[in-house]
């Protein structure tokens, strides 16, 4: 999946309007447009602020690393510990469904 793509899904993921990802943005709706229609490449700026604002690393927005992140910045250690256990669970159920 390229940039363009990539940006659109999450934005429409979020409910957002390219106009108000252009406000976050700080750039017009149109960029945002040619940007989803891969015919301009953002600044490193604008990469940054995409990915903050998706809670995404650069990486994964520029299709370099296909891994998902979760945002854990605002959560305690516990809830933290808490979502780990949940994913190694899961990650478990899946690996028994596979055998």
């Amino acid at each position: 999946m390229n940039f363009g793509d990539r940006l659109k899904e999450l934005r429409s993921k979020n409910g957002m309007t390219q106009t108000k990802l252009a406000q976050l943005l700080n750039i017009t709706k149109s960029v945002v447009s040619y940007y989803e229609r891969q015919e301009r490449m953002p600044s490193p700026d604008v990469l940054v602020k995409s990915a903050s604002i998706f809670h995404v690393s650069v990486d994964y927005l520029m299709g370099i690393d296909k891994k998902k992140t979760i945002d854990v910045s605002d959560l305690s250690d516990e809830d933290i510990s808490v979502l780990n256990h949940m994913a190694d669970t899961l990650r478990k159920k899946n690996k028994d469904k596979k055998v």
